[in-house]
């Protein structure tokens, strides 16, 4: 039997590897990154991990609590805060939530960790067209028993061959972006805090403390830019994929979310270095009453747009859902 290629390795990738790998199913995991992270990435900033896409998780599924649990446990994942403040009109405030969970590596490690104890390794490529073959399916040539995209719908729907049109028109999700400054001083010169949300702000959104996040104290901080101000100044090259920043506007981007990070945490100095990610796909712009999709053509679809609430646990919780759903369908004993 042909392996199911899982296309993509963020957290929801790598949990659908995982649940078909313990099914006894063979499985590959493609993605152009070549290693496990998606919107997980903690990309190397100043010699640290930053976490510049996921700032946090929180724990709700059973399910999920015994991963974390384990994590924790080896020392990977630890509660990071329950309260975080509100800064609007000038003026901030405390508000008290569910724990939210980090990892001092940062949290990619995180989905690095469930491939590694599922021995399941990521292949370099960026694929370019999932296709009908018969009475089969094909990746780039390659050909697979089951296709399972685990990866925003805009990313999606743009590998799939204009035949697959029920598919499709199923990956009809819009995903809103995101711009992330990271910024760091020689110390801080900031008042302690773990996470603020920003409301109000034109540009700004959430700022987390990535030295308290990740435990080491070290004075980076992380902004998140609002996703109307992302999308103004992101070009659209086709329906599918609105990925570009002009070059010339990325150090006007980098400064206003500076400016604006400045004034909200009365900061007077400048930081000794700054880093701009774009993350075009950052979030759905809203949830689903269902946790995956898969199409009597064996091609699925799942990630935290499948979902009521998109986080980082219903990533998780999908990808294992679907896992599961096609290793039944192709009678893999263990599932």
């Amino acid at each position: 039997m042909d392996p199911v290629i899982v296309v993509g390795a963020g957290i929801a990738g790598i949990s659908c590897a995982r649940a078909l790998a313990e099914a006894g199913v063979a499985v590959q995991v493609l993605d152009r990154a070549g290693q496990p992270g998606g919107r997980m990435d903690s990309p190397q900033h100043a010699g640290r991990p930053v976490d510049t896409g996921a700032s946090y998780f929180t724990v709700s599924d059973d399910r999920f609590d015994r991963v974390v649990r384990d994590w924790q446990r080896r020392g990977l994942a630890r509660p990071w805060s329950d309260t975080f403040e509100v800064y609007e009109h000038g003026a901030t405030r405390r508000t008290a939530g569910p724990s939210r969970w980090a990892a001092d590596a940062g949290l990619r490690a995180l989905v690095q960790d469930l491939a590694d104890t599922a021995g399941l390794s990521v292949e370099r490529a960026g694929v370019e067209l999932v296709a009908r073959a018969g009475s089969g399916l094909t990746v780039d040539g390659r050909p697979a028993s089951a296709v399972l995209l685990a990866m925003p719908d805009p990313q999606a729907r743009a590998i799939l061959q204009p035949a697959l049109a029920a598919e499709r028109a199923g990956l009809y999700a819009r995903f809103d972006p995101v711009l992330v400054l990271s910024a760091g001083w020689p110390e801080r010169v900031w008042r302690r805090f773990d996470g603020m949300f920003v409301n109000g702000d034109e540009r700004l959104s959430w700022i987390a403390d990535d030295g308290s996040r990740r435990g080491d104290g070290a004075p980076v901080l992380v902004a998140h830019s609002t996703t109307s101000w992302a999308a103004s100044r992101l070009t659209t090259q086709d329906e599918d994929d609105a990925t570009q920043l002009a070059t010339q506007d990325e150090d006007d981007a980098a400064q206003a979310l500076l400016q604006a990070l400045q004034d909200v945490l009365d900061i007077d100095t400048a930081p000794s270095w700054t880093r701009l990610d774009r993350w075009p796909h950052a979030k759905p712009a809203a949830g689903r009453a269902a946790s995956f999709q898969l199409w009597p053509s064996l091609v699925g679809a799942c990630g935290d747009g499948w979902s009521e609430r998109p986080r980082v646990e219903a990533a998780f919780l999908s990808g294992l859902l679907l896992g599961q759903a096609v290793a039944r369908r192709l009678g893999r004993p263990g599932s």
